[in-house]
């Protein structure tokens, strides 16, 4: 893969498409309404998306994390609307990440070890 320090926004936005989702949802403007917290932000990002994509999310994931951290910096910039290294003052105790790849490393994990992903098929949640 090419350094995405050279890609245009456009391509990494193509390169990424789950986590362009969760940058429209989870992780996006209003990422509080998806948790009180960032580390409940992150827990909920699989909850209510299919197999396949949590499956596709896990790839590109392990994709970007293969990335050095200046490419991670300069991704997480154009697929997320949060910053989760800083330290927000609204909503209060919310919480930080020393490191965009550590953020992206506990997504990983939630994702990893959704109850669908473990299970390799999806799960009827009337059952």
């Amino acid at each position: 893969m090419s350094t995405l320090l050279n890609c245009k926004n456009d391509d990494i936005l193509d390169m990424f498409p789950r986590i362009k989702n969760l940058g429209a949802s989870s992780f996006g403007e209003d990422a509080d309404l998806f948790g009180d917290t960032l580390a409940e932000a992150i827990e909920d990002a699989p909850q209510g998306r299919r197999l396949p994509f949590k499956l596709q999310t896990i790839n590109e994931l392990k994709t970007l994390l293969a990335c050095n951290d200046a490419e991670i910096d300069h991704a997480t910039l154009i697929l997320i609307s949060i910053s989760p290294t800083a330290d927000v003052e609204e909503p209060p105790n919310w919480g930080r990440f020393p490191s965009l790849r550590a953020f992206w490393s506990a997504v990983l994990h939630v994702f990893e070890n959704d109850p669908e992903v473990q299970a390799g098929r999806e799960i009827d949640p009337s059952t």
